[in-house]
């Protein structure tokens, strides 16, 4: 087979999966189980979360100890960019309990190490990127309305963002910025990652049929990403503890949503 031809089985409709019409009931559904199979397995869904309070308490102390206090919100909200990547342990032991198995720590490393590797590498490089060009944009917009003078006090980064017009501008800004690269994340990764878990596809193939499934559901699927949001908003608090809930809980949903939404 030419490679003209490899590329375009990539994108034929035969080599795609077919999504289906969801609605706000199976966004219950998904949550339900979710919660049921973090409810069945909590160790492993502790275990497998933990590191993401670890790594964003890290990300405060990194930020307090070395004057980066502007990007601050922008690691603590770009880190969730990523998260679609981070819980592939989560798709793999609702994928193991919905096979009737009974899914183990080792079972599940196992697995995940073997498929880490090919397209799954592929589309975490793609959040990855897609990570660092948030950073680099968020810090670009502080020093084009605040300048390059390293902020010097907590208290001055309070005051400057909070309390005068620049900071509002910052705000909006910044904002209405990260909601386009939240989206874009949304958009490629709501459904490739545990499609890629479950199937051997390519990632285009993966990235196209997310697509699709927001093309065929886009008020349901904006309802999700609401849901997301809300959620992680909730888990960030206090000192990004519930994340050790509200993580796996939202990452085994994600599962039981592409069942419901990949054919």
């Amino acid at each position: 087979m030419s490679e003209k031809s490899a590329v375009g089985n990539i994108y034929a409709p035969s080599a795609l999966p077919a999504v289906r019409k969801i609605t706000f009931a199976d966004l219950r559904d998904a949550l339900a189980k979710g919660w049921a199979d973090f409810m069945h397995t909590p160790t492993h869904a502790f275990v497998l979360a933990v590191i993401y309070p670890v790594i964003g308490l890290f990300l405060f102390r990194l930020t307090f100890g070395y004057n980066l206090l502007p990007l601050l919100f922008p690691l603590a909200a770009g880190f969730a960019l990523v998260g679609p990547f981070a819980a592939l342990g989560f798709y793999e032991v609702s994928r193991q309990r919905e096979g009737g198995m009974d899914p183990s720590w080792w079972s599940v490393l196992n697995f995940v190490s073997h498929r880490l590797r090919g397209a799954i590498l592929e589309l975490g490089a793609l959040l990855m990127a897609i990570f660092f060009g948030w950073i680099l944009t968020a810090n670009a917009i502080f020093e084009n309305i605040f300048g390059e003078e390293p902020v010097t006090s907590l208290s001055a980064f309070v005051h400057q963002v909070f309390e005068t017009p620049e900071g509002l501008t910052l705000i909006i800004a910044g904002n209405l910025i990260g909601f386009l690269f939240a989206l874009l994340c949304f958009s490629v990764s709501v459904v490739s990652f545990p499609l890629l878990v479950d199937r051997d596809v390519s990632a285009p193939a993966a990235i196209v049929t997310s697509l699709k499934a927001i093309a065929t559901n886009p008020l349901t699927m904006l309802a999700w990403a609401a849901i997301i949001v809300a959620a992680l908003i909730v888990g960030s608090l206090p000192a990004l503890l519930g994340l050790t809930i509200v993580l796996p809980v939202l990452g085994h949903a994600s599962w039981h949503l592409y069942r419901r939404v990949v054919v």
